[in-house]
């Protein structure tokens, strides 16, 4: 039975959000695909986790029996994390742009789950798990627009998730999703429509895709 790790970021609540949307359809895929899996779900804005703290970090470099009492709570926090991304078969992360970046709560949960020696050097414990990222954005960032050396979401979740953590990277990125909300973008709002559409065609083909070739 396969397990998905689904994470969300975004500060907005259901349709509001386009990264919900969008992951919301994978899931839906997903489960329809897999009536049996399990789903572990993450709200990292309604249930933020902790930013990592000195006693968490110095704790991933000590033996757990020199641990402190306050090292051995927080790296109990890390290590829940960090096995609920192990026993993942797949993970779907929604990572909305935020001031050029991802939001602070992703991040995070990236400084959790990245343990060198064990999710990450030489053999990292989830590699090659297939994660699928919902980046969503305001405008576009693509190669040749103007903001193009602005885009900071998928250069850096290609160097932690794959890099990092050796996970199988894909991304999913609806842009221009402030056309309908700003006057000044209104000629762009059939570039977000098709850009909109095309992300949920995505997202139920991608889904049903990693589920042929996890039942496989």
């Amino acid at each position: 039975m396969a397990t998905l790790l689904h994470i969300d970021s975004s500060v907005f609540p259901g349709g509001a959000s386009a990264s919900r949307a969008v992951t919301e359809t994978f899931r839906k895929t997903w489960e329809e695909q897999h009536p049996q899996s399990t789903v572990i779900y993450r709200d990292l804005s309604a249930d933020p986790v902790p930013h990592i703290t000195a006693h968490a970090h110095t704790a991933g470099f000590a033996a757990p029996d020199a641990h402190t009492p306050e090292q051995a709570a927080a790296f109990a926090q890390r290590i829940k994390l960090i096995e609920e991304l192990e026993q993942a078969d797949a993970v779907l992360i929604g990572a909305p742009m935020y001031n050029y970046t991802i939001p602070s709560t992703l991040k995070a949960w990236l400084d959790n789950v990245i343990l060198f020696g064990r999710t990450s050097g030489e053999n990292p414990s989830a590699k090659g798990t297939p994660v699928t990222v919902v980046a969503s954005r305001g405008g576009s960032y693509a190669p040749g627009t103007p903001k193009e050396p602005y885009e900071y979401v998928q250069n850096y979740l290609t160097a932690t998730l794959a890099g990092m953590l050796a996970l199988d990277l894909d991304f999913i990125v609806p842009e221009l999703t402030m056309a309908p909300h700003i006057p000044a973008m209104t000629e762009l709002v059939p570039l977000f429509e098709t850009s909109r559409e095309r992300a949920f065609q995505e997202a139920t083909a991608k889904a049903k895709a990693l589920a042929e070739r996890l039942a496989a």
